[in-house]
């Protein structure tokens, strides 16, 4: 009879534990604990871009190392499914020690916002309700960028290569200049002041993502963006031209999210 029970009760965790297991492959984001009595339905991580809400209640696309896990309430016990308030308040307090910042909140979508390892993570939580029975989170992972480019580091390049290529960011689909990447143009102005005579191209490339003819169009957009603003930096503008490439010229292999992101750059060359 003992051994009957013992058998039952081995029969019994082992349905529990099947019925409590993730999806093969998938497990918890390393910054995030899981609530109680959930499992991971289905995850995907890979570069790509989502749209997130920000404080005035408008959309806002961000582009960067993108991790999705969706996560199912376990309806089998007794106990109750969270509220999706819970479920946010859960994912500010592990992140509490990197300085979190909850950017939006409504019944059923969050956004939130922290710095750590050099990287800013946006992250979007998201319910069918307001009891998580169910939810999505989305987190994207951008590399901050690293300014530690010179002028004269710059004006070394163009003299030895004829040419230098920066990573200069701009908003998703957009001729808008990052505000992270301003400093990079701050020490453009600077090689320009340094060298009084020089006159350079600045020149737009895209990946091979979208159509051509817009990616040429934008090219060319940001690349007078950047010219634009050393010009009202005070940068004669005899000394300046500017020319987008779209995806004509890449550099590397468009087919890796690598290769893509080298092929999104601006190109400083020096004219005759």
């Amino acid at each position: 009879m003992k051994k009957i029970t013992i058998f039952l009760t081995l029969m019994f965790f082992s349905i529990i534990s099947v019925f409590a297991q993730d999806a093969e492959g998938c497990k918890d984001h390393p910054l995030f604990s899981r609530m109680p009595n959930y499992t991971i339905r289905e995850c995907a991580n890979n570069f790509g871009v989502t749209d997130l809400v920000m404080t005035d209640g408008n959309s806002k696309t961000i582009e960067g190392y993108k991790t999705t896990v969706t996560y199912d309430f376990n309806t089998e016990g007794e106990k109750q499914a969270y509220s999706f308030f819970q479920v946010v308040k859960n994912y500010e307090n592990a992140l509490a020690k990197y300085g979190v910042k909850r950017i939006y909140l409504a019944s059923q979508y969050a956004t939130l916002f922290c710095k750590s390892g050099g990287k800013s993570i946006w992250i979007g939580v998201e319910a069918a309700s307001d009891v998580a029975e169910s939810y999505t989170l989305t987190i994207m992972e951008i590399e901050e960028m690293k300014q530690d480019i010179q002028a004269s580091a710059i004006l070394d390049v163009l003299n030895k290569d004829g040419f230098i290529a920066l990573d200069i960011l701009f908003e998703t689909g957009k001729s808008v200049i990052q505000k992270e990447s301003l400093p990079i143009i701050d020490q453009i102005y600077e090689m320009l002041n340094l060298a009084a005579n020089i006159k350079i191209s600045i020149e737009g490339h895209t990946d091979n993502v979208g159509d051509a003819t817009s990616n040429k169009k934008l090219s060319n957009d940001r690349a007078k963006s950047v010219m634009d603003v050393l010009i009202a930096k005070g940068i004669d503008k005899s000394r300046l031209s500017s020319i987008g490439w779209g995806q004509e010229k890449p550099v590397a292999d468009n087919r890796t999210d690598e290769g893509k992101a080298k092929n999104r750059r601006v190109e400083i060359v020096k004219k005759p």
